[in-house]
């Protein structure tokens, strides 16, 4: 029988796996060429995986929620249209049970003496640290608690336990260590020693998480509603706190006069609708005048590789945009350098149109040099926003207010009223210095004043 192998594709730049989300066919249906098989999602987007191969689905190597790594072994296809009767049956022994055989195997002489301690384990560690089913599966077989857990290294995206990170623990020695804790009787209370384990070392290395902090315990009160986080809501908090670790974050503030701006946008509007067919926003003119700065400040664009500087030759603009869900997702603008002002407004609008359509591609949210996000949005005046690794900096936008303001002629000072904005500027303060971000942004607010009401388009 001819068997096709389908493997998890690599779905961008820092994604290293995927979780499989849904099966869209099953063990001993009829597959077509490029048909979808199975839903997976990153940390950057949901998305549907063809089949590489015309055939029989034989064997689901990963259930639904396990995390596979990519190039993994996710499928097999039968392409003679049959599967042998043994083959088959054993398709419904998933990862997670193989897992459990070769390990209660490896540490059959412990588990002969020592009871299971019952532990279950949740989703999420106080870090806020996501534990695939497939990793909990034998953490908890291995009574592993959940400090303990916290404790291992992970090499998985974001700093998550693998399961050859938790193999590799137990292999170390783990599972002899555990049998002499629990074979020793307990001492009496009053001279009882603290059981839990000393605090871990904070990993040293740039990237790596403080492994000893932990979150503060939350008791609900009566009444309270518990709300359980969705996948990408999971996958969004994990991502911030890792940023804030890795990043020491410093931002400037600059106020900009966009009078200008204002007016040339409120003549040139319905003239630019009719003609293109769409609607020209604020945001592709702050990300002109953002692309210009970078260009006087390259410094700014660049990334953080161990203790290498990584300066980026393109410029490419993410623009984080809200979900109706809620959420977050940042798609990019590629080379936005080379686009021109209409450019700029056709790849903003498409870009936010699938975004809150879910129809993003994978290359649409990777390759982000710089990003920028506008808290006006909500009617917000400035905010801190926090960096999207693995850029340096970000750079939020606030609502464009109308201010009295004091106005320089030659003939005197007096007040009028104008429209200002404020611009919050965040950056990597291991490699941009409060000079380079300050400048910076103060640019970006020159090139905003200084933009041209009779610009045509």
């Amino acid at each position: 029988m001819s068997q096709i192998e389908i493997r998890l594709p690599k779905m961008g730049e820092s994604v290293t796996e995927a979780t499989i989300t849904n099966w869209l066919k099953n063990v001993g249906d009829t597959i077509e060429m490029d048909e979808p098989l199975v839903e997976v999602a990153t940390d950057k987007v949901d998305n549907e995986l063809p089949s590489e191969a015309e055939g029989v689905l034989v064997k689901q190597l990963f259930a639904e929620n396990d995390v596979a790594q990519v190039g993994d072994v996710i499928a097999i296809i039968s392409t003679d249209g049959s599967a042998p009767a043994a083959e088959a049956e054993a398709v419904s022994e998933t990862p997670a049970a193989v897992i459990e055989k070769e390990v209660t195997a490896a540490v059959q002489e412990v588990t002969a003496v020592t009871p299971s301690n019952g532990v279950t384990l949740e989703k999420n560690g106080a870090s806020g640290k996501f534990y695939s089913p497939l990793v909990r599966s034998i953490a908890e077989k291995e009574g592993i608690s959940m400090n303990e857990l916290e404790s291992i290294a992970g090499t998985g995206q974001a700093g998550r336990v693998t399961k050859k990170d938790i193999l590799g623990y137990i292999d170390g020695g783990r599972a002899a260590n555990t049998t002499v804790v629990e074979s020793t009787p307990a001492a009496p209370a009053a001279t009882a020693a603290p059981t839990a384990p000393p605090a871990q070392p904070a990993q040293a290395s740039s990237g790596g998480f403080l492994a000893n902090i932990k979150e503060p315990v939350v008791t609900p009160n009566e009444g309270d509603e518990i709300i359980e986080m969705d996948r990408m809501r999971k996958l969004i908090a994990d991502h911030m706190v890792m940023s804030t670790h890795v990043s020491p974050h410093v931002t400037s503030y600059v106020e900009a006069d966009v009078t200008k701006i204002v007016n040339w946008r409120n003549k040139v509007k319905n003239e630019f609708a009719k003609r293109e067919g769409e609607k020209i926003t604020f945001t592709p003119i702050f990300m002109e005048a953002i692309v210009k700065a970078i260009k006087d400040f390259p410094m700014v664009n660049v990334s953080v590789m161990g203790d290498k500087i990584v300066k980026r030759n393109n410029i490419n603009i993410g623009m984080a945009t809200a979900l109706p869900s809620g959420n977050l997702i940042v798609p990019v603008i590629k080379n936005a350098d080379r686009l021109n002002l209409t450019g700029l407004t056709k790849s903003v609008n498409e870009l936010a149109t699938n975004a809150r359509n879910n129809a993003l591609k994978p290359e649409d949210i990777q390759g982000g040099t710089y990003t920028v996000t506008n808290v006006g949005t909500f009617g917000n005046v400035m905010g801190t926003p926090i960096i999207n690794q693995p850029q340096v900096a970000i750079l939020a936008v606030g609502a464009i207010r109308k201010v009295p303001a004091v106005i320089e002629t030659p003939d005197g000072d007096f007040i009028g009223i104008r429209h200002k904005m404020f611009l919050s500027h965040s950056y990597d303060h291991r490699v941009v210095d409060g000079a380079l971000g300050g400048q910076f942004v103060r640019r970006v607010a020159d090139y905003l004043e200084q933009f041209d009401e009779n610009r045509e388009l």
